[in-house]
Formats: structure tokens, sequence, C-alpha cells
């Protein structure tokens, strides 16, 4: 399928990045915008993202190809139900959206599913707006399609080979499933990161003693806090009861270790934290708990033949030792596609330096 024209309704980290993204792949798609703040349209428009330099009303969007919609879940349901009478025949609509059970109810109610392809890039940051969004953020990023029982199979299957132009890995799952996972890896952690930081500012002295001496533990594993309140206003709203569901089993988790540390029973206490353990360095690309400090960084890296390699060179050819190599599949709170690992700060600073000298992007920790 060929889309020359694609909207996006809310431009921000996601649908910027997204939108940079096409635009770097496919120069010749036209892509227009609308958002909240006329600024981000203007800042669009002046680095050639997007072409219109105004705010657009929905029927600006009738000859779109693809419509993306990029706004927290229930702001994306208000919209759809005003893009209704625009789509044009064949038109995908598709969202962003970390939920999909509310936005699948509503596409259901307003009788668009031949429409509608539901999507979630597991790709982002704690970092918001236009201004942070990059062009690589998609790239080997895993992004999740949730057709609809209406859905075409060969449109499906465009859009999803498209989604995979863009350097995306895309898998195909039903709403329910998709919904179940994301609370279970996303959602409950960030209410966990976002209540321990509220307990030590609720618990800390007059001379804020614990918010000085916080040191890498403590913000590795609450970092994700700093993400939007009203994404995840919206989400808790929109994902209630398997969020529900989840909290409810993870305060069953700690009053079963608050039992165990009550009685001293050290063994069960030792396998509590060994399972812990053994699992997540199942998970990650390296056997470093959360606790320990880890000198790492992340960089953009385009998906070709030999990226991994030249870089490994270049750090190599200046006596670097790399511990730990890998791509990020589910970039949810990390920037970057690779993910580099040295043994000692020294190391990881000069590759730092290394890496930008050579034009590389790298984020740091």
């Amino acid at each position: 399928m060929d889309f020359k024209k694609i909207g996006f309704i809310g431009l921000g980290l996601i649908g910027g990045s997204m939108a940079k993204t096409i635009k770097r792949i496919y120069p010749g798609t036209e892509l227009i915008a609308t958002s909240g703040h006329l600024s981000t349209i203007t800042a669009a428009f002046e680095d050639h993202t997007i072409s219109n330099d105004t705010l657009l009303a929905m029927k600006d969007f009738s000859d779109c190809d693809i419509i993306f919609l990029c706004c927290p879940v229930q702001k994306n349901i208000e919209y759809i139900k005003e893009l209704k009478p625009f789509l044009k025949k064949g038109c995908i609509l598709s969202d962003v959206g970390s939920v999909k059970g509310d936005i699948h109810e509503s596409i259901t109610a307003l009788e668009l599913e031949s429409f509608f392809i539901g999507g979630h890039p597991m790709a982002g940051s704690e970092k918001t707006g236009y201004q942070a969004a990059t062009a690589y953020l998609l790239e080997n990023a895993y992004y999740i399609l949730t057709p609809t029982a209406k859905t075409d199979t060969t449109v499906l299957h465009a859009f999803r080979d498209y989604i995979a132009s863009l350097g995306s890995v895309p898998m195909i799952m039903d709403a329910k499933t998709h919904d179940h996972a994301t609370a279970s890896i996303s959602h409950l952690p960030h209410i966990i990161a976002a209540s321990l930081v509220n307990l030590i500012r609720e618990t800390d002295d007059e001379n804020e003693t614990m918010k000085t001496i916080a040191a890498g533990g403590f913000k590795d594993i609450t970092r994700i806090a700093s993400s939007s309140p009203v994404m995840w206003q919206h989400i808790c709203a929109s994902n209630r009861e398997q969020i529900l569901t989840l909290i409810d089993r993870y305060t069953e988790e700690l009053n079963t270790m608050r039992s165990l540390v009550a009685e001293r029973k050290e063994k069960e206490i030792y396998d509590f934290f060994s399972h812990a353990k053994d699992y997540r360095d199942s998970i990650t690309i390296t056997s470093s708990g959360p606790l320990r400090k880890v000198f790492e960084c992340y960089c953009d890296l385009i998906d070709e033949a030999g990226g991994i390699a030249t870089i490994a060179t270049i750090l190599a050819s200046n006596n670097i030792s790399i511990k730990n190599i890998g791509i990020i599949h589910n970039r949810e709170f990390e920037n970057g596609v690779l993910r580099i690992e040295l043994y000692e700060e020294e190391a990881l600073n000069c590759a730092i330096a290394l890496l930008r000298k050579y034009h590389y992007t790298v984020y740091e920790r």
C-alpha cells in the first residue's frame, strides 16, 4: 500500500519521533499535524517535518492515508468522534497509547472497526514533548499492533510491514492480552516508583537528609516517576481493572515479605531475593541488579549491517573494553537503541566522548 499523506493528532515525544522517523525514511511523504500548542506545530514546520504551520481542524485530515492519534488515551477517544465524518475510505486510523481496551470499545461503538488498528510503540523515556523527539526512537523497538475483529488481513499486513520499515519490530496481539501485559511490566512499575518517591517525600526530615543522600539505587528504580502525570492519570483511568488486580497481587507479595522479615525466616528471605535475581537476570543483557553501580550509556544506531561492529571497533581501537553490549527492543524508559556497558567510570566517560566525536548520539544515565 502506498501511504502518500499521513496525519498526526498530537505531536509529543512519540508522535514527534514517529513523524521525524517517517520523514527521514520516506522524505516524499506529506506529513500534517495538529497539537494542543501552536508552538509545537511551529517547531515541527520549521524543522521541515510537517507541511502545515497552523493548527488544523479534523476536516483537514480527510485525505490522509494514515492518521496517528498521539494524545492521552481519553483525549484520543474524543478526537475519534470528531474524525468519524471525515475519514476517507481505506484510511488507517491508529493510536500510540499503552492502553487498548477503552479505545477498542469506543471504536466498536462508533462502528469504525474496519478503519482501526491499535498501536503501541514500546519506546520513550521520562522526557516529554516534541523537543525530546528523535528520528531514531523507534529503531529496533517492539511495536505492538492490536487489530479489531473487522480489520482486513491485507491491510493489517501492509500496516505491519510499514511499521517494520520504520525500524521497529511489530508484534500482533489482541487488546486484552496487551493491556494485561503492559499493566504488569509498565503501569504497575510506574505506580510503585511514584509511591516510593512519595513515601520518601513524606518521611524525609526538615533537612531533606534522604533527598540529599539518595544514590544510584534509589534513583534507578524511581527514575520513571518523572514521567508525565497527565499521561499516567489517563492510563490509570483507562486500564483500571488490570491495574487494580495487579496492585492487589503486589500487595500480597509485600505482605508475604513483611511476614518473612517479621518472623526472621532467613532461608525464605534468601529465596525471595534469589528467585527475583534469577528472573531479572534472564530479562536483561547484564547480570547487574538495580542497586549495583553500572557504567552504561545508550546510543542511537541506524539498523544497518556492521553498525554494532563499527562501534565495537572504535572502542577497541582506543583500548576500551566492553563489558556488555546489546540492542534494546522495549525502550519505553530508555533513550537510545544500543546499550553499552563498560567496566569502570573512566572507560565510560572516554567511550561517550569518543562516540560523540564520531557523531553518534549518546545518552547518559
